[in-house]
């Protein structure tokens, strides 16, 4: 499951109050073309994407056993989220041809914080649109969500994610050990980033 960076922040009710709105009103579009909010309609392209070896072994809380019930679930799950001002559920469509991607964020607006986790279809990993994307979904995150640190977890055998990661300027910050929807408990390497240290960073 999810769980709220090792770092704790504190937000004042006013920028809590903030963050949930702009959760609310977020508009993946802004962020790329194509890019929506996950609904209904997207509930078989995901369980396509999902039944990929190389997705299902690196999110630790996906919707298991992957079918198409629990994937509608899940979207209903975060469209709640989305409502309370906690979460999104992003999706990226091929053109017809199912989905690219996903991406689901997980908000804690009383710490001004956020979790973000995702994947691509492995036919197009590794072609160099993943740091890149990334990158923009960082800065998405702190300017429009008004985050103040990101979390981001990878499994210890994923050398490329760790990469990305790493070479994002995020600071490493142990391990975690996550807990799968199916309760299995798996160990994470985790990093955090704030929102200060990425915009130095796009400074240097």
């Amino acid at each position: 499951m999810s769980a709220p960076p090792k770092t704790v922040l504190t937000a004042t009710p006013e920028e809590a109050a903030e963050i949930r709105e702009a959760v609310r009103n977020a508009d993946p579009a802004t962020l790329a073309e194509g890019r929506a909010i996950a609904g209904p309609e997207h509930a078989e392209d995901l369980l396509e994407l999902l039944k990929d070896p190389d997705v299902q072994a690196s999110i630790d809380d996906l919707p298991r056993p992957v079918t198409v019930e629990n994937v509608r679930a899940w979207i209903a799950k975060f469209a709640e989220l989305r409502e309370a001002g906690n979460g999104l559920l992003i999706v990226v469509p091929d053109f017809g041809k199912g989905l690219l991607s996903f991406a689901e964020i997980t908000v804690w607006p009383e710490r001004a914080s956020a979790e973000l986790a995702g994947a691509m279809r492995s036919d197009i990993q590794g072609a160099g649109a993943g740091a890149e994307g990334a990158a923009r979904s960082f800065q998405w995150i702190f300017e429009v969500l008004k985050v103040r640190l990101i979390g981001l977890a990878a499994p210890p055998e994923n050398e490329r994610v760790a990469a990305l990661i790493d070479h994002a300027g995020f600071v490493r910050m142990g391990e975690r050990e996550m807990e799968w929807s199916d309760g299995d408990i798996h160990r994470t390497l985790y990093w955090e980033l704030t929102r200060d240290g990425w915009k130095a960073r796009l400074k240097a």
